[in-house]
């Protein structure tokens, strides 16, 4: 079956080492969309720290960020929202005090108050450039449970890979790990992990099998790229997975398709070849 949808990761996937969008990716994306195949973003950024990247593309684009938990036009438009119930929320920050210096609560507002922090500290090395780039949607909440006066987006936790796998650790062996799902991140040369707290009922991959069902597409009909732990869902739904060169040890696993590094265009040449020649299922 012919490609209808093209799910793409943004980091680490669309853009390259530098953070950038290689041109022969956004020629790629623009032949696909000038034949009528919808392309997604579908990342773990927020809908406006993602916008910057999507502005670089002049095409239509659908938004599914957060990992999955809200989905909405390049222009705003909502379709999808799953929030993380606010008892949830202050359960997770209760059991992850340990690694507080990390820890965000993000909402779905317009634009003030949007990522909650305890303390924005200008000597944090791992985080302050971030939050620097976002200070325009940045809060402090001291607790940061008082921030909970509804139901947020998720959770965020965020450090060096050791204390986000000891933090992942004590998140699946909750009491109350049914009320929540994880998409962790993990980069492992930069020494920095994330851990998003979510919707149980989202994630990348059932969130993009959600919008394609509204849009009336077979799971054969969309292709998925990414490279990351959190990424494994979406590339699980897709009828063409594809795994960037520089994707994790795990996702080469499952015998799915690969291309090249994000430094290679790979994004490029996995929508020539199977978006834009006759594509065929990964074996």
């Amino acid at each position: 079956m012919a490609v209808r949808l093209i799910a793409l990761d943004i980091d680490g996937t669309l853009l390259n080492s530098r953070w950038q969008l290689p041109e022969a990716n956004r020629a790629a994306i623009a032949e696909a969309a000038r034949r009528g195949i919808e392309v997604a973003l579908v990342t773990g950024r927020r809908y406006d720290f993602a916008m910057p990247v999507a502005h670089q593309l002049d095409s239509p684009l659908t938004m599914i960020v957060n990992n999955g938990a809200l989905i909405r036009s390049k222009e705003g438009q909502p379709h999808l929202r799953h929030l993380l119930p606010r008892q949830t929320a202050e359960r997770v920050l209760k059991l992850t005090h340990p690694w507080r210096e990390g820890a965000a609560v993000i909402f779905d507002r317009a634009r003030d108050n949007q990522l909650m922090l305890e303390v924005l500290d200008p000597d944090d090395s791992l985080r302050y450039a971030y939050y620097s780039r976002n200070k325009d949607f940045i809060g402090l909440a001291n607790p940061l449970e008082s921030c909970l006066t509804e139901d947020p987006i998720q959770v965020m936790l965020s450090g060096k890979v050791a204390p986000m796998r000891e933090a992942e650790k004590a998140l699946r062996s909750a009491p109350f790990a049914g009320e929540f799902g994880l998409a962790v991140t993990a980069y492992e040369s930069k020494d920095f992990a994330m851990i998003d707290v979510i919707n149980p009922a989202c994630s990348k991959g059932s969130s993009l099998a959600e919008w394609a069902a509204l849009r009336g597409l077979a799971r054969e009909e969309v292709m998925a790229i990414g490279d990351n732990h959190n990424d494994l869902e979406m590339l699980s739904f897709a009828g063409i997975p594809v795994v960037m060169g520089n994707g994790v040890p795990e996702l080469k696993t499952f015998g799915w398709h690969e291309t090249g590094t994000n430094d290679e265009n790979g994004v490029a040449t996995a929508i020539e070849q199977f978006a834009l020649r006759e594509a065929a299922p990964c074996a």
